[in-house]
């Protein structure tokens, strides 16, 4: 008889898994849901972080464009403009971007330039633009103070 032969049943011995072989126990099952469930949340606590860290970023690059266009709007008329909106209709810029975190562009915060000492009568203009958010960054600064 060789070694390889096939196992057949006999009525002493049937071939039938034990219960303990059919399947997976309720414990293995809820270890396993487990796992998934923490590794879920850390992968959504790093996904909402990584949303928030790209608003960030989008409003930092809008600010830089609009002061930037506060500063070419000033060195071509030697003035600055009187609204953001003197920036778009003067083609400094195409539009008033939104602010990501409030979602609006009319939220953008102006902070009004020195009074001209030789031109008292025309009025200050804006001098810096800063973000309408009452948020807190990731860095602990908040967004208004940007």
């Amino acid at each position: 008889m060789s070694p390889l032969h096939p196992i057949t049943p006999s009525p002493l011995h049937p071939i039938t898994p034990s219960p303990r072989q059919s399947g997976f126990t309720i414990i293995e099952l809820m270890v396993v849901m487990t796992i998934i469930v923490v590794l879920a949340s850390i992968g959504l606590a790093q996904y909402r972080r990584s949303i928030v860290f790209s608003r960030e970023a989008v409003l930092k690059e809008d600010l830089f464009r609009m002061r930037d266009a506060v500063d070419q709007y000033y060195a071509d008329k030697n003035e600055y403009p009187s609204e953001i909106d003197a920036l778009v209709s003067e083609g400094y810029l195409r539009t008033v971007p939104k602010d990501p975190f409030t979602d609006s562009t009319t939220t953008w915060q102006t902070s009004p330039a020195e009074p001209d000492a030789r031109n008292p009568t025309t009025l200050p203009g804006i001098y810096d633009i800063k973000s309408g958010s009452d948020g807190t960054a990731l860095d602990g600064t908040r967004y208004a103070d940007w």
